[in-house]
């Protein structure tokens, strides 16, 4: 069993989306991403709702912004849900 490592990101909510900035000016958002299943090592290894997994080289990462879905959504303009 893995030891669970209390990740700050699980305080804003079950799922989050994540705007990464890269080296270069490089900048991609992920949606929906489980806060339950971040797991860290040589890559970051991000698994969105849908089941697909994203795979970050941190070395080539600056900064990450971290919202929770429903914030991002209200801060696009877009529908918000507001189920939990």
């Amino acid at each position: 069993m893995k030891e669970d490592l209390k990740s700050s990101v699980k305080n804003l909510g079950a799922t989050v989306t994540q705007i990464i900035h890269f080296v270069g000016g490089e900048k991609r958002t992920f949606h929906d991403i489980d806060v339950t299943k971040i797991q860290q090592g040589q890559f970051t290894k991000l698994f969105q709702t849908d089941g697909t997994m994203i795979m970050i080289n941190d070395k080539n990462v600056l900064c990450i912004e971290v919202f929770s879905n429903n914030s991002y959504r209200n801060f696009e303009g877009n529908k918000i849900d507001t189920k939990i």
